[in-house]
């Protein structure tokens, strides 16, 4: 199994997305050249979810949505690898963090800050100016 990097943060909040994408392709950067990560998020194609897929995929990273069922409702990243846990926002949570490595956090809601505060790994929180 690979190094997998969890990424969560804002998804429909109005935020800085030229600096979330140069703060996240800058940290996804550093970590591609110490191992051939792959890159975990919220599956769907929005706010920093979406930014993280796309940073990883410049990098040549392999994608990860991990979501629950709610979002087949919204327009999803077409990720390499797709895990669906239960029928509610946080349902997918215990999997997700189980899944990855280390936690870069971007901004976010309740559910990233618990996500956050619950994950026992290497995390980063990354502040947008």
């Amino acid at each position: 199994m690979s190094h997998r990097i969890g990424v969560v943060g804002f998804s429909a909040q109005e935020f800085d997305k030229v600096d979330a994408a140069a703060k996240l392709f800058s940290a996804l950067r550093a970590r591609s050249w110490l191992y051939a990560p792959d890159t975990c998020s919220g599956y769907t194609n929005l706010g920093i979810p979406a930014i993280a897929y796309q940073c990883a995929q410049s990098l040549g990273m392999l994608t990860v949505g991990i979501a629950c069922q709610k979002a087949y409702g919204y327009e999803r990243f077409p990720c390499d690898e797709v895990i669906i846990v239960g029928t509610n926002w946080g349902d997918e949570s215990q999997t997700f963090l189980t899944s990855i490595d280390e936690l870069i956090k971007v901004g976010g809601g309740k559910q990233s800050a618990a996500e956050y505060a619950a994950f026992n790994g290497p995390k980063e929180e990354l502040f947008l100016g």
